[in-house]
């Protein structure tokens, strides 16, 4: 079995934001599986994808950013996941605009939704999707991080999601390991 998470924010007011880069990953890999999120249990809303006769749950928590571990250490011990089969998807202030970086382990790089899965689950070893919203050190950062794309950065984006979910896609049939020599 493996999980796939992706940070963001619940409630409307944070669609379409910087921050919510997990989760607009996340709505990408389900249209592209013709899937829905029709669940909800330990605080996440998910789907349950059949990849042979393997199960992957894809999901967004609803704890908000800064509590994202509780989510992702619930649905891990519900569903018996275990860390090596965990990817998590979050936004990265410190990559260009549509860039990739996939790890197997790091630190947060002061991702507080990172920074709360890596506390609850006690290990910085977890696969990760980390993609570039670059930085704009004139405006504070949770106002970047809050705000939405322009139409100029929105098609850069997009672009990026749509290499993050193949990447997502191939990892269901594949070791983490060729999933970063795929597609860093």
């Amino acid at each position: 079995m493996k999980l796939i998470v992706g940070l963001g924010n619940p409630g409307s007011q944070y669609n379409k934001t910087r921050h919510n880069a997990g989760f607009l990953l996340i709505d990408k890999v389900l249209d592209k599986l013709s899937l829905k999120l029709d669940k909800s249990k330990c605080k996440s809303q998910y789907a349950i994808y059949r990849n042979k006769a393997e199960k992957i749950i894809i999901a967004k928590p609803q704890t908000y950013m800064n509590l994202s571990g509780q989510a992702v250490a619930s649905l891990m011990k519900f569903y018996d996941v275990d860390k090596d089969n965990l990817i998590v998807i979050h936004d990265d202030l410190d990559l260009p605009l549509g860039k990739l970086r996939l790890r197997k382990k790091g630190s947060s790089g002061g991702q507080k939704g990172m920074g709360n899965i890596i506390d609850l689950l006690g290990t910085n070893e977890i696969n990760r999707i980390r993609i570039g919203i670059s930085n704009d050190k004139s405006i504070e950062t949770v106002d970047y991080v809050l705000g939405k794309f322009s139409k100029e950065e929105t098609k850069i984006f997009e672009e990026a999601l749509d290499k993050a979910a193949d990447a997502v896609i191939y990892s269901f049939d594949h070791d983490f390991e060729e999933v970063m020599s795929k597609y860093n």
